[in-house]
């Protein structure tokens, strides 16, 4: 019984481990001399997301490439971050970002537009769950520094029921009122008059 307990829980694990994608940025091989030669190491850079909001990155070293990417992965899972989505498939403003010599600019873009960004960027939006972005690296070229200089900026973006809460208003209430709305209400003032 206790043999079945095991492979439930194993399964289970997988399950949960397997609601989350994972994509390698970048793959860098070191060398270290030493007195019979040179030694190789590896160092891995992952993107690791669910595709509905939640996204993190994580670096792995070891001798092996499986292992670094292996390290990375658990890395990235442990800091994941929640990303509000407008509509599910774009950011809701504007957002700059930067880390260090790494700076990003993220728009939001209409309906149809893609994910329009560069190499480590574009992994970390696919992994979000992003469909439609307009994205540019201003800065490092380092993937390290573009995907951290991301980070940055979306632990910034705020959603309209977020700015809401903090204000202590509606979300109706900071919204902009669209064109149609105005319409409405003005033929329906004269009416009550």
């Amino acid at each position: 019984m206790a043999e079945r307990d095991g492979r439930r829980d194993r399964r289970d694990r997988d399950d949960r481990e397997s609601e989350f994608q994972d994509r390698l940025v970048a793959i860098n091989r070191v060398s270290k001399t030493v007195k019979g030669g040179k030694r190789f190491g590896f160092a891995a850079l992952v993107v690791v997301g669910d595709q509905k909001g939640r996204v993190g990155f994580g670096s792995g070293k070891a001798r092996e490439v499986p292992e670094a990417i292996r390290k990375a992965t658990e890395e990235a899972k442990r800091q994941m971050i929640r990303v509000p989505l407008r509509e599910g498939r774009t950011i809701h403003h504007d957002i700059q970002g930067r880390w260090g010599a790494g700076k990003v600019v993220m728009r939001t873009a209409p309906a149809g537009t893609g994910i329009i960004a560069g190499g480590p960027m574009r992994a970390v939006f696919e992994m979000l769950g992003v469909q439609d972005v307009v994205a540019k690296s201003t800065g490092s070229q380092n993937p390290y520094n573009m995907i951290r200089a991301t980070f940055e900026g979306l632990k910034l973006e705020n959603s309209p029921r977020m700015v809401a809460a903090r204000r202590g208003k509606k979300v109706a209430d900071i919204l902009p009122r669209r064109e149609g709305d105005a319409v409405e209400t003005a033929e329906a003032a004269p009416a009550e008059a």
